[in-house]
This record gives structure tokens, C-alpha cells and sequence, in this order.
């Protein structure tokens, strides 16, 4: 994937600290695309298990697998240096990427609230939402917030704690189609096409209008913006994608593979890159930093990294929602608690088959800390939409097992210098 081209020149006045240059064409400006080792050392480890992955390197093709795994090594002044190696990764063969898109919606959220630089409107002020278009939905109130008030922090919350679609949805039209792929074109995430709210089905024309949105404080009204018809031209980077041998329209069986071509897209180099974007601003190139202040940072380590059961607005039982319930590396479908040594900062996706993880995981104890991005598709019928796909079978255990391995081989990996992760020790009270 290109991670640089001519359109972040339109957006150099970027975070502290960075001097703005107006003669960008005198400037060397440093590659942002990332450094993939051609060593197969993803492949090595997986064949180390073969109890757990032989059918899956046997058939990678069917299991449509993607792994991306990033080393970090600290230097002395704890400054991260990374090291990618990659299994099958290909931003030409599609996954649907479900919730992942989620993560990215959360922090350009945040960066539109800098960016519009009104003095008392931040990401905890009270909102409503209108309906003023075919496929749109009204929201006054929100019963699970502290205040029963719906907010762009709320709805973060709720997108990063369990992966919430209507509070995805919110966040999407509070972008706006347009703003959504543009804000990460202009970052150098190429590889991503972002069309569409999650759950609900709408047409083009719906998806590209959004609802308008009044931001107040009691009684005074700090923002209003209008519904928008903001549709991103841009067509997906890939020209045709058609999968299965049918699909389900209601209750009918159509003979035919299933089109995703006007579908969200998002390759896994794209979603590690705005993973390590978030989590390693200073380790990144300017121009592929989101705008976010210190506090904001913060605020999405904490509800990346916390359990359902950590979280009092909103409330979620731990019966319902064990800890497990959006760490597919690592823990699959486990029931019992994640040991307190260890934190996963992530966005998980599920839909029509595929299964998606990408994550940041560390382990205080022991200094550990990597990056692992995997795809895997499970539709052994080949019958898109109809509810039957092998997640319990394959996809968890995969997951599960994929995360084990490589948290495995991180604790014996030798390191010149231990990691100081201080700055992920937070507060989840």
C-alpha cells in the first residue's frame, strides 16, 4: 500500500510541535510506507503449531488469511523501532472489514472537534440528533451516558467497549461520507473505502446523507450542522469484488456470488498503520498523525484497553459480556478473566464470514509488546448471508491460538532493551 501521495500536501499544518512549511516541494519529506521483512517468519510460526493451523496453511487461498505481526523494539531513550513481517498480505484480495472501520471513525471524530476549534464544544458535550431524510433515525436522549445525554465520547465509548453499530452509525454521520475517507486519504491510508452505516440497510443515495447534529450546553447552542449530502466520489480501489457461489436476499436463495464491491474496503497494512498511528503518534510521520491532543489519546487507550465489566456508563454484565468478548487474539471465546498483567488495545470485526482483528498487546509483567493484524474468512457453504459460517469452529480457535502463538514467541524473544510501558498503565476506574 502507497502510505504517501500529492494529496497530503493539502494538509500540512498538522500538531504541535510541527512547523508549518509552505514550499512543501524543498522539504525531503520521510516514506511513510511501512517496512515489511520478506523473512517467513509469520509461516514459520504458525507451522511450529500445527495441531492449530495445518488446514489453515494448507488452504490459505479458501481461508482467505492475511497476517500482519510488527516486532517493536525500544532504544535506550524507550523510543519505539518497528519490524513487520507479513503472511499472504494483499490489498487486492477483499475481506469485508466489519467493525474495524470503527477505530478510525472514533479518532477522525475526535479530530473534527479540534478542528472546529468552538470554544465549550468537546467530545463530552451534549448532543442531539435530527432526522431529516429517508433511512435517517432521530436521537434526544441515551439512557446508558451518566447524564442520559448522547455525546461523541459516549458513542466512542460504546464503539470501542463492544463494538456498538448504532454508535458507529452516529459517528459516521457526524463525519459525513466524504470527511470519513478523505480524513484518511490525506494521511496516506490509500487502501481504505469507506461507504456505508453498519446493521441498517440503505441505499447509496441514504448512506450519503447525513443527519444534522446540534451540539448545546443547557440551553445555549454551541454547534449546529445541517443535514449534508457529502457523498465521496471516489470509487473502491478494486474494481470487481464478487464472493461465494450465492447469497441470501430475504428468504430467497440467489444462484450467484455476492457483489461487496460497493462496500466498506480497508486493507490490513491500513489498519495496522492507523492502529500504530494512534497508538505511536510520535513514532510516525507527521502528516499520518490525527490531530489529537494529549487528553484524546488518552481517552481511546483507556476504552480500547477496558473490559465490559470495567465500564460503569455504560453498564455491561460480565455474564453478557466476559472479557473475552471483544479480544478475539488471544482469548477467542474464553469465559474466564483476562490476567491483570495483560492489556489489548484493539478493534475487532465480524460480518459474513470474515473475522478481524488488530491489535496492540502488552504485557506489563514481562515487558512484552507487539502489533498483530489477521484476517480469516470461514463460509464453508459459500452462501453469503445466510447466517452460517464456522466462527465457533475455525474463526475463534484461529484467532485465539494465532494471538497465544505470537505472544509466545514475543516472551522469548530477546530484547537489547526492555520496554518501558508506563505510558499504558491507566486508570480504569
Amino acid at each position: 500500500m502507497a502510505l504517501f501521495n500529492a494529496a497530503l500536501q493539502k494538509r500540512v499544518a498538522l500538531v504541535t510541535g510541527v512547523i508549518l512549511v509552505h514550499a512543501l516541494t524543498l522539504i525531503q519529506i520521510p516514506s511513510m510506507a511501512q517496512s515489511i521483512s520478506k523473512k517467513k517468519l509469520v509461516q514459520k510460526i504458525m507451522k511450529q503449531h500445527p495441531e492449530h493451523f495445518q488446514r489453515i496453511l494448507e488452504q490459505p487461498e479458501k481461508y482467505r488469511v492475511q497476517v500482519l505481526y510488527t516486532q517493536i523494539d525500544r532504544d535506550q531513550q524507550n523510543r519505539p523501532h518497528f519490524k513487520s513481517y507479513a503472511y499472504r498480505l494483499d490489498p487486492k484480495e477483499y475481506f469485508y472489514p466489519a467493525s474495524t472501520v470503527k477505530l478510525p471513525a472514533a479518532a477522525l471524530a475526535l479530530e473534527k472537534l479540534n478542528e472546529l476549534n468552538i470554544d465549550g464544544l468537546n467530545k463530552y458535550t451534549s448532543l442531539k440528533i435530527d432526522s431529516a431524510y429517508s433511512g435517517q433515525s432521530a436521537v434526544l436522549t441515551d439512557s446508558s451516558s451518566e447524564n442520559n445525554l448522547p455525546s461523541i465520547a459516549h458513542y466512542i465509548k460504546k464503539v470501542l467497549l463492544v463494538s456498538d453499530n448504532d454508535a458507529y452509525n452516529r459517528l459516521y454521520e457526524f463525519l459525513g461520507q466524504k470527511e470519513l475517507n478523505e480524513g484518511l486519504h490525506e494521511k496516506g491510508f490509500e487502501d481504505v473505502r469507506l461507504s456505508h452505516r453498519l446493521s441498517i440497510f440503505l441505499s447509496p443515495d441514504e448512506n450519503s446523507h447525513t443527519n444534522p447534529f446540534t451540539f448545546f450546553s443547557g440551553d445555549n447552542i454551541l454547534y449546529q450542522q445541517p443535514m449534508a449530502n457529502n457523498a465521496n466520489p471516489k470509487p473502491s480501489p478494486l474494481k470487481e469484488v464478487y464472493l461465494g457461489k450465492g447469497y441470501m436476499q430475504g428468504d430467497k436463495l440467489v444462484n450467484e456470488p455476492m457483489d461487496f464491491s460497493a462496500k466498506n474496503y480497508i486493507s490490513v497494512e491500513a489498519l495496522q498503520g492507523i492502529l500504530k498511528s494512534i497508538m505511536f503518534p510520535e513514532a510516525v510521520p507527521a502528516q499520518q498523525r490525527f490531530n489529537l491532543k494529549p487528553e484524546d489519546y488518552t481517552f481511546l487507550y483507556k476504552y480500547m484497553s477496558m473490559l465490559p465489566r470495567e465500564s460503569d456508563f455504560p453498564e455491561y454484565e460480565e455474564k453478557e459480556y466476559p472479557d473475552s468478548y471483544v479480544k478475539f487474539l488471544m482469548y477467542g471465546q474464553d469465559k474466564e478473566r483476562i490476567p491483570q498483567n495483560i492489556r489489548i488495545f484493539n478493534k475487532i470485526g465480524d460480518a459474513y464470514g470474515f473475522m478481524i482483528d488488530n491489535a496492540y498487546v502488552v504485557d506489563f509483567e514481562n515487558k512484552v509488546e507487539f502489533m498483530l493484524t489477521a484476517v480469516i474468512y470461514v463460509n464453508e457453504d459459500e452462501i453469503l448471508n445466510d447466517g452460517k459460517y464456522e466462527y465457533d469452529a475455525v474463526g475463534f480457535p484461529f484467532m485465539k491460538n494465532l494471538g497465544k502463538a505470537f505472544y509466545q514467541y514475543e516472551l522469548n524473544r530477546k530484547k537489547k532493551n526492555l520496554s518501558d510501558l508506563s505510558k499504558f498503565k491507566l486508570d480504569y476506574e
